[in-house]
């Protein structure tokens, strides 16, 4: 048996961290898609098989009320904040508050960040560059990726002297080759909670329900906050 999961990128650490365990209690495997959240949304709406989801509470929220995830199986896993990436030993630049993000972001010689249309992340970056009045002097140094986790893939990989990333922690801290600088300053700080959902027109409903137990119960919490989840 195959479980058919829809994801955002931000919990495919955990998902891959928790899957052989599902796997060892049930025999089912899963069979998961992870991209920005919005995309998820939209392949679920538009009639791809799923049996559960992990998107934004926001997202999960509308689906409950569109009628295609069930409320009383929604539950979180936990906060995932957005940060600032380089790959790693790169120089840690400085971003503790909003000019020395803006001059950072300045130097870098390309930014690597996902979506800006359909990726949580890459939503808010695209403000916070509007909000440091530098959209469009950085505009043709912006790298954008359908998610998260391949915006990062490409930073650890770049050759070029000065790249700089952002994405949400969870996602920096799961890519090879790239580290965390640390978490956007307050100013633009962005803390997303991510709720896993059951999907009205599930195959498979009851792995689907032990499988969200696992990703939210009490032994996954250490996992969870390894994985860049706050709790």
């Amino acid at each position: 048996m195959r479980l058919r999961l829809l994801s955002g990128g931000a919990a495919h650490g955990v998902v891959q961290a928790i899957a052989g365990t599902f796997r060892a209690q049930t025999g089912c495997e899963i069979d998961g898609t992870f991209s920005a959240v919005g995309a998820m949304k939209d392949k679920l709406l538009a009639g791809e098989p799923a049996d559960l989801v992990i998107l934004s509470r926001k997202l999960v929220d509308e689906l409950v009320a569109s009628g295609h995830i069930v409320s009383a199986r929604r539950a979180d896993l936990g906060i995932v904040r957005t940060g600032i990436a380089v790959r790693t030993g790169d120089r840690l630049p400085d971003i503790s508050d909003a000019d020395a993000l803006r001059a950072s972001l300045r130097q870098a010689q390309n930014i690597y960040f996902p979506d800006p249309n359909l990726a949580t992340a890459g939503i808010h970056f695209s403000g916070v560059l509007a909000k440091l009045g530098i959209a469009d002097e950085v505009a043709a140094r912006l790298r954008t990726f359908p998610n998260g986790a391949t915006a990062m893939h490409a930073l650890a990989q770049t050759t070029e002297e000065r790249p700089i990333g952002c994405t949400q922690i969870t996602e920096i801290k799961g890519t090879p080759g790239v580290m965390l600088v640390g978490p956007l300053p307050t100013e633009f700080e962005l803390a997303t909670t991510y709720s896993a959902g059951l999907c009205a027109g599930a195959a498979a409903p009851e792995a689907a329900r032990q499988f969200i137990e696992l990703l939210t119960n009490e032994a996954s919490r250490k996992i969870r906050i390894d994985a860049g989840f706050e709790l």
